[in-house]
């Protein structure tokens, strides 16, 4: 199988359940190659949750999902250690991030301590209890989602666990076609807490992911290309509206993924066009604006927008 093949077959396996979101479908299949993480920010009931249950779903992976909550410790997250009076013994309790898909469901309801310690999951790809270090399963990858309206009882996301996420996906409510096809579906009997009941083609062979990846690193970066991407992280540190820009790791992150975009459209090498494309998914994130950006209602999507139209473009 190729990437190529990977998500064409993705897109219309998710396309069974989740209706548009084409770029939240692209970004999930990315980081499903690259063993990454995504954040998911939209209203309620714009199918965040339903896209990565289905991109498990497709995938032929183990799901989880928890629900953030101010009360929710570190280990309700990674597990215990519980003793059995049958046998005298302390044995361990896994928690529900031992799996190859965490949907971690308003990550932002949670506070600092549980936070701290998916990211150490995220980051590691294991999780210390009582001393022990556990590995995660392969693939590890956390789907978090966050309500962007709402923000009595929440916890805003430290800048060092948002640069854990390969991607930030921004879902919007749909537009009236696409709304009509989803009220069609439930007429119809479409339920999204029974996805068993839904045929979802499975997207993925065992082993397969290590191919995918071998695939992805053999699409070709030119050194005027990647000398592009840097300069773009560049230049959105040095922006007079930004307050701390994109860590290196974004650099990384943009050139990965517009190898696996390259890979998806059959292509050999990267383009500028890919870079671009990527780079609001990427950066947008990473970006600190300054307060009278903020106050003049600027987004980081405008400032990346602005990036883009000010750095010269290789030929």
């Amino acid at each position: 199988m190729t990437i190529e093949q990977f998500f064409q077959d993705g897109r219309d396996s998710l396309s069974r359940v989740v209706v548009g979101n084409e770029e939240a479908v692209d970004a999930l299949l990315a980081a499903l190659v690259l063993e990454a993480h995504v954040l998911i920010e939209g209203p309620p009931g714009t199918a965040k949750t339903l896209l990565a249950r289905s991109l498990a779903r497709a995938a032929g992976l183990d799901v989880t999902r928890i629900q953030f909550t101010p009360d929710l410790m570190p280990a309700d997250l990674t597990g215990t250690m519980v003793f059995r009076p049958a046998t005298g013994t302390f044995e361990l309790q896994r928690g529900p991030v031992f799996a190859s898909v965490v949907i971690a469901d308003e990550i932002n309801r949670t506070p600092p301590k549980t936070q701290a310690a998916l990211l150490e999951a995220m980051e590691e790809g294991s999780v210390t209890i009582e001393g022990q270090t556990l590995p995660l399963p392969r693939p590890f990858v956390v789907c978090a989602t966050e309500n962007p309206i709402e923000f009595e009882g929440t916890y805003p996301l430290p800048e060092a666990q948002l640069d854990r996420f390969l991607f930030k996906v921004l879902v919007a409510y749909p537009g009236a076609e696409a709304e009509r096809e989803i009220v069609r579906r439930h007429q119809g009997g479409f339920r999204t807490r029974d996805l068993e009941a839904i045929e979802i083609p499975t997207i993925l062979l065992p082993g397969a992911l290590e191919e995918l990846r071998r695939e992805a690193g053999a699409v070709e970066v030119s050194k005027d290309v990647l000398a592009y991407a840097v300069a773009l992280v560049q230049r959105l540190r040095e922006h007079d509206e930004v307050s701390f820009g994109p860590s290196p790791r974004g650099s990384v992150g943009l050139v990965l993924a517009a190898r696996v975009t390259a890979a998806a459209r059959g292509a050999a090498f990267v383009t500028p066009d890919d870079v671009q494309e990527l780079a609001p998914a990427t950066l947008r994130h990473r970006i600190v604006l300054s307060a009278d950006a903020e106050l003049s209602g600027r987004t980081a999507d405008d400032v990346i927008a602005g990036a883009i139209a000010a750095v010269p473009v290789p030929r």
